[in-house]
């Protein structure tokens, strides 16, 4: 969905950040709700005075994770913050809510599960004038886990990460191309999410893998530029080098194989360019300071 014109927006995928000293439910997960990500976030889109709003259609509670980002943002001192509870395509034509986006610096996506907003959202008038500002303004759109897997094209909706490396562990479906170059992947190190990563690779290997570790996320300025940021790692793959990929002549359930898949192990202040496929490490000693 990018044209050729250099995007002036930004972009920050999160892999998430789950509490797991409390329930493991959606109601308990701080989906990145530290001060470490979260003030990125709001640095990007002009500080404690931007215009925020957060979109929770991915959860199953989604008034219950509303508050919890209110909360989360009030902390850090912002007051202009809405919360837009999208639940289905009417909700996406409603005037008032095209308004609030339309003023608004940022958005914030939270977790849950992706396909919801792309239900919800995908190809319609709100989906075109998210795209719009984010091409055309300095404009950030950011999402944890579920919120920062609907940002690629070629989307990861499900699968399991138990059968690492077989096909159809991974389910994919059409996510919102905010950067279509990617698949990305949440929650990536804690969950054991390599095989169904590799496999969206392999079946996309044109497209760069992003895995996301909790507490960890990435700026991408220019829809290139990719900046680590938070407390993890975040794992791409390029499979442009491919000398072997049997991907396409598996059947359902068998052993995949891939030889000469790269993979970069990045953490805070890495960089990587998604055009070039360069990666830039920061310093052993300036990451200590």
């Amino acid at each position: 969905m990018a044209d050729e014109k250099q995007i002036k927006g930004t972009l920050i995928p999160i892999g998430g950040n789950e509490d797991k000293n409390i329930e493991d439910n959606e109601l308990y997960t701080q989906d990145f709700i530290e001060d470490g990500i979260l003030s990125h976030v709001v640095r990007e889109s002009g500080g404690v005075d931007a215009k925020i709003v957060v979109i929770p259609t991915a959860s199953s509670i989604p008034v219950e994770v509303g508050e919890n980002y209110l909360h989360a943002f009030n902390h850090l001192g912002c007051k202009n913050v809405n919360v837009l509870q999208i639940k289905n395509r009417i909700n996406s034509g409603n005037a008032e809510y095209m308004k609030a986006i339309e003023e608004a610096d940022c958005i914030m996506f939270g977790g849950g599960d992706q396909s919801k907003i792309v239900a919800a959202m995908g190809n319609t008038r709100m989906h075109q004038l998210i795209l719009d500002k984010y091409h055309n303004s300095n404009f950030v759109i950011a999402g944890t886990s579920a919120g920062a897997m609907c940002m690629s094209t070629e989307m990861i909706a499900g699968g399991s990460s138990t059968d690492a490396l077989v096909k159809g562990a991974v389910r994919l479906g059409t996510g919102m191309g905010f950067l279509p170059e990617t698949v990305i992947d949440s929650h990536f190190i804690q969950r054991a999410r390599f095989g169904r990563l590799a496999e969206a690779v392999a079946a996309f290997p044109q497209l760069i893998g992003i895995g996301l570790a909790e507490d960890t996320g990435v700026i991408v300025k220019e829809g290139r530029h990719l900046k680590v940021i938070g407390s993890g790692m975040v794992i791409l793959f390029d499979g442009h080098g491919l000398t072997h990929n049997n991907h396409a002549i598996l059947k359902m359930g068998t052993p995949m194989s891939m030889s000469d898949l790269k993979v970069h192990i990045l953490a805070n202040g890495d960089r990587y360019d998604l055009q070039t496929r360069k990666v830039a490490v920061l310093p052993m000693a300036s990451k200590f300071e």
